[in-house]
């Protein structure tokens, strides 16, 4: 079955204990849907460095990353409505860029 990442853009940092215990409630619940699809339940990233042929840049540009997962999907479009659940989707704060990753 062909796996995909999930880019995740944006969201939010929980600054409470209570803020916390919200957001793992709500990515526990949304990884325990998918079941079986997720492949790498991955984790958030830190900032990212840009490499380029003639600098590297200390920001994650105008997008940066914040974090990613791995899921198996029958298609392209299965992957889709399985991120459509991402709990920073729904409350708005983030998005899910969506790729298949091609085996070698």
């Amino acid at each position: 079955m062909p796996k995909f990442i999930f880019a995740y853009h944006g969201g939010n940092t929980p600054q409470t204990p209570q803020e916390i215990e919200q957001v793992m409630g709500d990515w526990t619940r949304w990884f325990d849907a998918m079941g079986d699809a997720v492949v790498d339940p991955g984790n958030p990233v830190g900032m990212s460095r840009t490499v380029t042929d003639n600098a590297v840049e200390d920001h994650g540009g105008s997008n940066p990353l914040s974090g990613y997962t791995v899921v198996s999907a029958a298609e392209f479009d299965d992957a889709i409505e399985l991120a459509k659940g991402c709990p920073m989707v729904l409350d708005g704060s983030g998005s899910v860029e969506v790729a298949m990753i091609h085996e070698m």
